[in-house]
């Protein structure tokens, strides 16, 4: 599929200076990691950050101060790759781990936050950036390379960021020692994280076409081609999936019923016309901030990995060649498109 562009004209209007302010050079691994992230963040998705929303414990800005601190690492990861020498050919192997990467790229952004912002976007493209194509061939030659030190590196750097909702289990659990093979790890905790689901399955589940569970990258790519702007594709990307797939995130802190509710009201969402899909969203985002009392407390329901991985299909898109785009020529109403739910 030819490269496309992306018109951010629906996006907020501080966008560009977010992007502009990304410390890697534009178009460099760092720089698409950094974008990816600030993009991802910049639109409205129910229950999440972006900049007219946020939870007491995370903000925007701790998206955006999260996203520039990891654009560095990825740019040594891409100088790296450059450095190794071409298939066939003779020479000295970069010095680069998968495994360095995501744990540099998880202690700058807990040191610049003193948050866990972004764990989860780190793990989704950490493979796709090490990669020669953002594919899952791609992928997959990335994850059969890793070896008990990598293990130990990704260990590490999850358990620095301590995500939430994990609880304990039988096996491979945070606070035992690392295993020594991380997709081993991966594929026992799959039925429970969506991101352990896509290193388990060499990320066959964000490239998916299949109607009934397509996967984050083909419904980006079908959001914005049916004339979108990016924000509003994201939405509808976001609500597409969790329609789809319900999110992990919501299933760990709340549980699976709760999840597959949040997924059928999603579905319900796009059933409805223009007319009435705005303020039904609107409403939906409401409900999941509104949360639930669970463990004492009342918490919010937030869909934060379904957002990881659009974080992951942006970034795919940005990899292969998609452009960004200010303004469009013809602008469209923004809003979701009419067609039902397939």
């Amino acid at each position: 599929m030819a490269p496309h562009k992306l018109h951010i004209s629906d996006l907020p209007a501080s966008l560009p200076a977010w992007l502009a302010a990304i410390p890697a050079d534009q178009g460099s691994l760092g720089w698409f990691v950094a974008a990816a992230s600030v993009l991802e963040s910049a639109a409205a998705k129910p229950g999440n950050v972006h900049p007219a929303a946020g939870f007491a414990d995370l903000r925007h800005d701790d998206f955006l101060t999260a996203a520039y601190a990891i654009a560095e690492p990825f740019q040594t990861l891409g100088a790296s790759i450059a450095e190794q020498p071409a298939h066939g050919e003779s020479g000295p192997m970069a010095s680069f781990t998968l495994g360095s990467v995501i744990l540099t790229a998880v202690e700058a952004a807990t040191a610049a936050t003193r948050s866990n912002a972004n764990l989860g976007i780190v793990l989704a493209i950490a493979p796709l950036a090490a990669a020669v194509q953002p594919s899952r061939d791609g992928v997959r030659e990335v994850l059969a390379s890793l070896d008990k030190g990598d293990a130990a590196l990704i260990w590490r750097a999850i358990r620095l960021a301590k995500p939430g909702g994990l609880g304990r289990v039988a096996d491979h659990d945070l606070a035992d020692p690392p295993p020594p093979c991380i997709l081993e790890a991966m594929r026992l905790a799959r039925d429970r994280d969506a991101i352990a689901e896509l290193w388990a399955d060499d990320f066959r589940p964000l490239f998916e076409t299949h109607p009934e569970r397509p996967g984050m990258v083909t419904l980006l790519e079908q959001a914005v081609l049916s004339g979108l702007p990016l924000g509003a594709a994201i939405q509808d990307a976001f609500l597409r999936h969790l329609a789809h797939h319900p999110d992990t995130l919501v299933a760990r802190r709340h549980g699976h019923d709760i999840a597959v509710d949040l997924s059928q009201q999603a579905a319900a969402l796009l059933t409805l016309p223009n007319s009435q899909r705005a303020d039904a969203v609107d409403a939906f985002d409401r409900r999941l901030r509104a949360g639930r009392w669970s463990n004492g407390q009342q918490r919010p329901l937030n869909p934060g990995t379904t957002a990881d991985l659009v974080a992951a299909g942006l970034f795919v898109l940005l990899r292969r060649g998609w452009t960004l785009e200010l303004s469009s020529p013809n602008p469209l109403p923004h809003c979701l498109p009419t067609a039902p739910l397939t």
